[in-house]
């Protein structure tokens, strides 16, 4: 009777442990725990949880947050034109200079008002910008000017620089365009490969400038003289102000004896009123009507300098030659 209820109880007691036993085990379908749930993407980190990159990548170092670069131009109300001369320049200076601050300034009030009222757009005056940067907290102060020479409007700029030494530690202010014979090889380079389709020995190339009252409106003269220099016999430079005239540009077509047909572009930085009046409409005393009436074929390009690389390229010269004068 003793060996029977033995045996019951150790029946009792295995049919527990064996129980107990498989309910701990997994079930077919679960991965082992120490296997990681391979199909679970890992997830993307909250914008919040983004790394930031190291503040000296982006900062920059204090003086050079204390830099501004400011392009002075003249200016034009033809906004195609401007975006892609203007903002041409400026943009190639920008990315030249990409650790300082860069602003825009005009010096043709009358454009800045015609933009103002007409497109709602603002941009400064010289007197506007250099106050702008005071209040700001700019220390040093690079300008570089889009103007083709040294002349009244560049020396009206370099004064009213003056007046504002004090309030910066340092003002310098770039070359224009055409100030050494190393700038007019570059210009004269890129307005040749600009036009060098056209240079067949029966067209005429001819460039309208401004032209000024100032000494500096030699630059035209000396343009012509570093052309023929060149061999580029077929090259032509008028201003509309000044001397040579249209009518000295018609006497040297004529002389010539050559030509059946003449195109015409600006040398100005903007193809703006000059270039689309004076030079192109249909005005009597425009130069392409002029120039159809002395019996030639006439081409416009409404195309100004600072859509030409070669171009942007020297004005980014001139302002790292400002920035070299820099003590610091």
């Amino acid at each position: 009777m003793r060996n029977k209820m033995a045996a019951v109880l150790t029946g009792i007691l295995v049919l527990g442990l064996c129980v107990s036993g498989c309910g701990s085990k997994p079930a077919a379908s679960e991965a082992p725990a120490e296997e990681p749930a391979a199909a679970e993407p890992v997830p993307e980190p909250a914008p919040e949880e983004t790394q930031k990159p190291a503040e000296a990548e982006t900062a920059g170092t204090a003086e050079e947050a204390d830099t501004r670069i400011l392009v002075v131009s003249f200016g034009t109300s033809y906004n195609d034109s401007r975006d892609i001369t203007i903002g041409a320049v400026e943009e190639s200076i920008a990315e030249a200079f990409p650790q300082y601050d860069m602003k825009r300034a005009f010096t043709a009030q009358i454009i800045i008002d015609k933009l103002k009222e007409r497109d709602q757009l603002e941009i400064d005056n010289v007197t506007q910008a250099l106050d702008r940067a005071v209040a700001d907290g700019v220390k040093t102060l690079i300008v570089q000017p889009t103007h083709l020479m040294n002349g009244l409007e560049y020396a009206d700029l370099a004064d009213e620089l003056e007046d504002y030494e004090s309030d910066f530690d340092e003002v310098v202010l770039g070359e224009p365009l055409l100030t050494s014979d190393a700038d007019y090889e570059a210009v004269i380079k890129a307005i040749t490969e600009d036009t060098k389709s056209y240079d067949d020995g029966e067209t005429a190339i001819v460039f309208m400038g401004h032209g000024t009252e100032a000494e500096s409106n030699q630059v035209y003269a000396n343009m012509q003289e570093k052309l023929a220099a060149a061999g580029y016999e077929n090259y032509y430079i008028g201003t509309v102000e000044a001397e040579p005239t249209l009518d000295d540009v018609c006497a040297a077509l004529k002389a010539a004896g050559k030509y059946k047909k003449v195109v015409l572009q600006p040398l100005m930085v903007v193809a703006g009123d000059h270039a689309n009046n004076d030079m192109a409409g249909d005005e009597a005393d425009s130069w392409k009507t002029v120039l159809e009436a002395e019996g030639y074929e006439v081409e416009c390009r409404l195309k100004g300098l600072g859509e030409l690389p070669g171009i942007c390229d020297l004005y980014v010269e001139h302002a790292r030659d400002a920035a070299a004068k820099l003590s610091r």
